[in-house]
């Protein structure tokens, strides 16, 4: 069959493009023709986010403060695009292009189906965009969705209704956190069939490995990797301090400059296959990320969550409790003995692997 898939696959972030990938990867495994569907919001790309961005920053309501943000967040925001739009086109198959809704009302396929990520929460604009609820194209069309995620789950009540409207047009839905399976029972809607692993957990960390092929890269083992999302300067002197406490260099990965510090080794948006082996080959993770908590779980490594604060971390919250790995959050910024907590991954694998095979049987049952 053929399987359109719309996700947040378009943002500059490891985390979208990984789990695009994995979605796909395991479509076509199951013998589907399956792509993403290139759907890029102007308002997310370029001089669009940069703008967007400002919008949420009122320290720079002055002309002269918001030029100098865009003379230098511009650049930042246009390389990493730059990188992104590479490996997107290094590892996704993908539709043509589309910037509307309108565009896309002559998209074909057996099914339509909206991915994982947070594609049912608010955009850059503050708003949800109807686009990633398949509110286009024939009403004849199957459409389902695989680990969809709100992001967070306190909506008005108008945005609530609205998406009680837009979720009863789907056929069947998975979605990736208890609370967002929660959430649609209270909307009264009976089509939700459960919660789901994120694409990236139906790949185990061997097929992670072989698919990338991460072998090739030679990263250098015995350091500290910190990969943050959020900027938070007392997340990055925790891991700076753990880092000395544990005897070894920190390293910093991230697709923008922000985090990048006078004398501390920063890596700037490196290939997707590199930020994998970083973090395969690390001695220990330190991150806010969502699917860097994934990969470290799936590769197995020693990582440590500092869970951030803007109230989106109910997905970080909910991959810790089914593996049992809640007491890797950091709960006491001035406790660094971590090197002798020791990860049991042999009965992590044991769980990952039972809602690996659940989460792709309800994939099969999706798309049947």
């Amino acid at each position: 069959m053929v399987i359109n898939v719309i996700t947040r696959h378009s943002p500059s972030n490891y985390g979208s493009l990984l789990q695009s990938m994995a979605t796909l990867k395991v479509l076509q495994d199951l013998g589907h023709h399956a792509q993403i569907i290139d759907y890029q919001r102007k308002d997310e790309r370029g001089m669009g986010i940069v703008r967007s961005q400002l919008k949420t920053k009122p320290q720079f309501s002055g002309f002269l403060k918001r030029l100098a943000y865009i003379a230098v967040r511009y650049p930042v925001e246009k390389y990493a695009q730059w990188k992104f739009d590479r490996m997107r086109s290094c590892w996704l198959q993908m539709t043509k292009r589309y910037y509307s809704k309108n565009e896309l009302d002559n998209l074909d396929a057996d099914i339509l189906m909206t991915g994982s990520d947070q594609v049912w929460g608010p955009m850059m604009s503050g708003v949800y965009d109807p686009v990633y609820f398949l509110q286009f194209g024939k009403k004849s069309i199957q459409r389902v969705a695989y680990a969809a995620s709100f992001g967070k789950t306190n909506f008005d009540a108008k945005t609530a209704q609205s998406y009680k409207g837009m979720l009863a047009d789907y056929d069947k839905i998975t979605v990736r956190e208890q609370s967002a399976v929660d959430l649609i029972h209270q909307f009264g809607l009976t089509n939700c069939e459960g919660k789901v692993l994120d694409p990236t957990l139906l790949l185990n960390g061997a097929e992670w490995r072989k698919h990338l092929d991460i072998t090739r890269i030679k990263s250098k083992g015995d350091y500290v990797l910190l990969y943050l999302i959020h900027n938070r300067p007392e997340h990055a002197e925790y891991a700076r301090n753990l880092a000395k406490e544990m005897g070894k260099p920190l390293i910093k990965v991230n697709p923008f400059l922000h985090q990048a510090r006078w004398g501390e080794r920063f890596i700037l948006c490196p290939d997707v296959r590199e930020f994998v082996s970083l973090i395969d080959n690390a001695t220990m993770l330190v991150t806010d990320s969502f699917h860097g908590t994934c990969f470290a779980i799936n590769l197995n490594k020693p990582f440590i969550e500092l869970l951030p604060k803007n109230g989106t971390s109910t997905r970080n919250q909910s991959v810790l409790e089914m593996t049992g790995l809640t007491d890797r959050i950091v709960n006491d910024y001035s406790d660094y003995n971590w090197q002798g907590k020791i990860i049991d991954y042999g009965r992590v694998n044991e769980i990952l692997d039972v809602e690996r095979k659940k989460s792709i049987d309800l994939l099969k049952h999706l798309i049947s």
